[in-house]
C-alpha cells in the first residue's frame, strides 16, 4: 500500500499551490500550516532547493470525530498535503490516512481515515 496519492499538472508552481489550498477548501479542509520548503532550507542551512510547499490541511468535523475516537490521533494531524516541482512539472501529493494511520487498532478510527482518504483524493482530482 503507497503512503500516499498524487497528481502531476502542467500548472505553474505558485497557481498549483492556490488551486490545491482551493480544492481542499471545497472539499471542507481548511489550511491550518503552509511550510515553504525551499525558503527554510536556503534560511536555514543555506541549501538550495526545488520549490516545495507543504500544506498542514485539516477537515475540522472529521478531526473531532477522530479526536474523540482516538486520543492520541493528533500526533498524526493535520493531513499533509505538497506541492513541488518535479522534471519540469508541479506534483500535488496528499498523505494517504489510511495507511498512515495502519498500526492503530481502532475500527471506528479506519472508519473515519477512509472517509478522510475519499475526500483528499476528490480534492487532488478536482485541482
Amino acid at each position: 500500500m503507497s503512503y500516499y496519492f498524487a497528481k502531476k499538472l502542467d500548472l505553474p508552481f505558485a497557481e498549483a499551490v492556490d488551486r490545491a489550498i482551493s480544492a481542499l477548501k471545497g472539499r471542507g479542509f481548511g489550511v491550518l500550516t503552509r511550510i515553504d520548503v525551499q525558503s527554510t532550507l536556503k534560511e536555514k542551512i543555506g541549501a538550495d532547493f526545488r520549490p516545495y510547499v507543504i500544506l498542514g490541511a485539516c477537515n475540522p468535523k472529521m478531526a473531532h470525530e477522530a479526536l474523540m475516537a482516538e486520543d492520541k490521533i493528533g500526533t498524526m494531524l493535520p493531513c499533509n498535503v505538497i506541492v513541488q516541482e518535479v522534471a519540469g512539472k508541479t506534483e500535488v501529493a496528499a498523505v494517504d490516512p489510511v495507511a498512515s494511520m495502519q498500526a492503530i487498532q481502532n475500527d471506528t478510527l479506519r472508519a473515519i481515515a477512509e472517509e478522510v482518504r475519499g475526500e483528499l483524493k476528490a480534492a487532488i482530482e478536482a485541482i
